[in-house]
Formats: structure tokens, C-alpha cells, sequence
């Protein structure tokens, strides 16, 4: 999938009124989930989506370095760093984090996003999977 595909699915299915703002909640979604499940995965993640999408998570993933990095947190903080880095509130950071998943879910092979998705607590899967409600 390329770079304006995946931003203008991301813009449909949160209803945001611009690509810059499907663009900062890519980031800020991207940004928490590698966060989340560490730099493995976030370099695997980030190897099947457009280079500037994946940059997201490369860049977290750098500052981190290899091992054991990822944070423990579960869907209530995930959505709280996520609202924070995208300037919204928490229903709104849901709804477009899970617009994000969704994005993914079509951009990925090879169940990537099943690794991603077991690296993550069980009810942040659920809202990955189920949506939008945080």
C-alpha cells in the first residue's frame, strides 16, 4: 500500500477533516504502538508499510535500541499517549487509533499484525480488533 493510500484510508475511517490530521494520528498511533510491543516488532511492522509511515515506528525503535525495550501499559494509557501526542481528546484518539489498526490490518502480510497484536495486553487486542470505543 502506498504512502497516500494508507493516510487517505486512515482520513475515511476516523472522519478527520484533513490528511495532516490522518498524518498526526498515524504518528501518534504508530509512535505508542511501537512503545508497546519493542523494537523487534516495530521494525517488523514498519518494514511492510510506505517508508515515511514506517518512519514512525523506526524512529522509536532507534532511540530504544535492540532487546527487551517495550513498556508494559495497557488500553486506557495506550489511548492517553496517543491523545496527548495528537493533540485530541481520548474518544477521539480511540476512534482514530483504531482507524489506524484497521489501515494496518489492510497494509500487512504475513501475520505481522497477529505478532504485534499477541505482544499486547488483552484489552488492548480486543480494541485493536473490535474498535474504536476506548
Amino acid at each position: 500500500m502506498q504512502h497516500d493510500a494508507f493516510i487517505g484510508q486512515v482520513q475515511a475511517r476516523a472522519r478527520l477533516s484533513s490528511r495532516g490530521a490522518a498524518e498526526e494520528a498515524t504518528r501518534a498511533t504508530l509512535e505508542t504502538l511501537a512503545e508497546r510491543v519493542g523494537s523487534g516488532l516495530g521494525y517488523d511492522l514498519a518494514g511492510q508499510l510506505p517508508r515515511e509511515i514506517g518512519e514512525s515506528l523506526r524512529r522509536v525503535a532507534d532511540e530504544r535500541g535492540q532487546g527487551n525495550d517495550a513498556e508494559s501499559f495497557d488500553q486506557r494509557e495506550f489511548l492517553s499517549r496517543v491523545a496527548q501526542r495528537s493533540h485530541s481528546d481520548p474518544p477521539e484518539a480511540a476512534r482514530n487509533a483504531h482507524a489506524v489498526f484497521e489501515t494496518l490490518d489492510d497494509a500487512t502480510t504475513g501475520g505481522v499484525m497477529d505478532k504485534v497484536r499477541h505482544a499486547l495486553p488483552e484489552d488492548l487486542r480486543e480494541f485493536s480488533l473490535e474498535g474504536g470505543q476506548g
